[in-house]
């Protein structure tokens, strides 16, 4: 059974693992016999920032410096009735967790989930540290003059981050297209010109004698001839860059937290 010096070293940093030592969260709060004063119960922190509490009874429990290790799964303590985490476990309530875990006192249930049988009274107090402060919480109370009534309010806060996340995609695709280009190209051509001179009386002369008859002279012509072709040449480089934008954006969300009010007797009212 765990002693007074072990539940203070559980109060900071202690953790709960299952029986094959897998953790299941912080240690909450431990809860004590009221007629014994004897650890009974512990509350551990599980969930998301540890916002939940399950209940798993002490019964068989090693504690070796700040570790508790329970003889049940990580599945079965999470998954067991939620109890109301309010300084005391009621009668129903208890039935309920001990029907649930299979047993008390070394005895186990029927198959059929009956709880056992309780004497007992019907509320146990809180022995440990308030979840996340590190301050004590409600003691068990032994007189009226023993020490100040006190209750630690707790609230959510809002936790704000960000997170990269994929906002779309941007790509280069290339794809050909036709277009017509037109260029003007300086071309030369020949052409036939006709001449006429007279002869002279030298000419005459030796040309004299020529015999009338048919004759054919040809001359070639030449032109230039437009010659088309084509290359495939590197004209720019093209490329995706990326520009980071800051921009704040507003959250809002629901928040709840515990407000204490006071119950006082008639006498003391209006003082």
């Amino acid at each position: 059974m765990m002693n007074e010096e072990q539940i203070q070293s559980l109060r900071n940093d202690g953790v709960v693992v299952d029986q094959d030592g897998e953790k299941i969260g912080k240690v909450g709060q431990v809860y004590l016999e009221d007629s014994t004063g004897e650890p009974a119960w512990v509350t551990i922190k599980t969930g998301l920032f540890g916002t939940s509490e399950s209940f798993v009874p002490l019964q068989g429990a090693t504690v070796q410096l700040d570790e508790i290790r329970v003889p049940y799964t990580k599945d079965q303590v999470k998954d067991a009735p939620r109890v109301e985490e309010d300084g005391h476990i009621s009668v129903e309530e208890e039935r309920e967790l001990y029907s649930y875990y299979g047993g008390r006192d070394g005895q186990q249930h029927a198959n059929n989930g009956a709880p056992a049988s309780r004497d007992r009274a019907d509320t146990r107090t809180t022995h440990g540290t308030v979840a996340g402060t590190g301050s004590p919480g409600n003691r068990r109370q032994t007189s009226d003059h023993e020490a100040d009534a006190s209750m630690v309010r707790s609230e959510e806060q809002l936790q704000v981050g960000t997170e990269k996340v994929d906002a779309g995609r941007a790509r280069l695709r290339k794809y050909v297209v036709t277009e017509n280009v037109t260029k003007t190209v300086p071309v030369e051509r020949e052409e036939v010109r006709i001449e006429r001179e007279p002869l002279d009386e030298q000419d005459r002369a030796r040309l004299s004698g020529t015999d009338l008859g048919e004759d054919e002279q040809e001359v070639t012509l030449t032109e230039d001839q437009v010659l088309v072709d084509k290359e495939t040449v590197p004209v720019e480089e093209v490329r995706l860059d990326t520009d980071t934008v800051a921009e704040e954006q507003q959250v809002t969300d629901e928040v709840h937290k515990e407000q204490i009010d006071t119950d006082l007797p008639e006498e003391h009212r209006g003082r």
